[in-house]
């Protein structure tokens, strides 16, 4: 067994950009950190044969990053026909209205503040581009608008922020609620299981190649920590800061602001749920 395949979810070794599955090709953007791991995945999406692509989450207002996006489907005899968003937050979205701009195409999106265009995106939808087809499905939790796209051909799913290609999501209260986010996990799971889904490609690093071991993997961490957050309210913490310092004390100090989001939500969700 490799030690890819001994992570959750297997991720896949190697270069992060290129083509993923037959349909789905990733241009990395060069927005690396902490928050973003290796940087933001900007997917290249369409069938083999047509001369028509989607592109899900341009990215930063990166202009360098949005002409590579655009030449990369240029060199596989594709035109950009359709702009999808995951979710608002800049290292997915900052750069829509300037590629739109480029290619002159719609931006489509939960959020109305995010469109460029008169339509948005429902649960349930099938967006059909070129014989493309790929099913919306709202997974709410990460933020308000987070939404995932199924790919059937591929038997994938492209996850944004609420399924990472390495470690775990933020859920960012107060706009993201644990109890959406638990509700969505237990949604991709269900597509895993009935529909067949087993690749994640997923908005910030590698793909996995185990959906169904990367949910559950997501699933048992978040009731790990819910526990242990539980744990040192019992203990005497009380505020967000205090809970991050007992159970985050050993994850790197520059992402504490980002736990204590998560720490928001997790009491905010014990509360709702009498637990606390």
């Amino acid at each position: 067994m490799t030690e890819a395949a001994a992570l959750p979810g297997q991720p896949r070794g190697g270069v992060l950009s290129g083509p993923a599955t037959e349909r789905a090709i990733n241009v990395l953007a060069p927005n690396p950190s902490a928050m973003t791991l290796d940087g933001t995945n900007t997917w290249i999406v369409s069938e083999p044969d047509s001369d028509l692509a989607v592109v899900i989450d341009p990215g930063p207002l990166d202009d360098g990053h949005l002409s590579r996006v655009i030449a990369t489907a240029e060199r596989a005899g594709k035109r950009v026909a359709l702009t999808l968003l995951t979710h608002g937050h800049p290292d997915h979205a900052e750069g829509a209205a300037r590629f739109a701009e480029l290619t002159r195409t719609p931006v489509r999106a939960l959020d109305p503040a995010l469109r460029l265009g008169d339509e948005g995106l429902a649960a349930g939808e099938v967006i059909t581009i070129g014989g493309l087809e790929m099913r919306v499905v709202p997974t709410p939790g990460h933020t308000a608008d987070s939404l995932c796209f199924h790919l059937p051909a591929d038997r994938a799913i492209l996850t944004g922020d609420t399924v990472l290609g390495r470690g775990t999501t933020v859920v960012a209260h107060p706009d993201g609620r644990l109890g959406d986010y638990l509700d969505s996990l237990r949604r991709l799971r269900s597509l895993t299981v009935d529909d067949g889904v087993h690749t994640v490609l997923p908005g910030h690093g590698p793909v996995l190649d185990d959906a169904q071991g990367a949910v559950e993997f997501y699933l048992a961490h978040r009731a790990h920590r819910l526990a242990q957050v539980e744990t040192a309210v019992e203990n005497g913490d009380r505020t967000a800061a205090d809970v991050v310092a007992r159970v985050y004390w050993d994850v790197d100090r520059s992402l504490w602001p980002a736990a204590e989001l998560s720490v928001h939500a997790q009491l905010e969700y014990l509360r709702e749920h009498g637990l606390i």
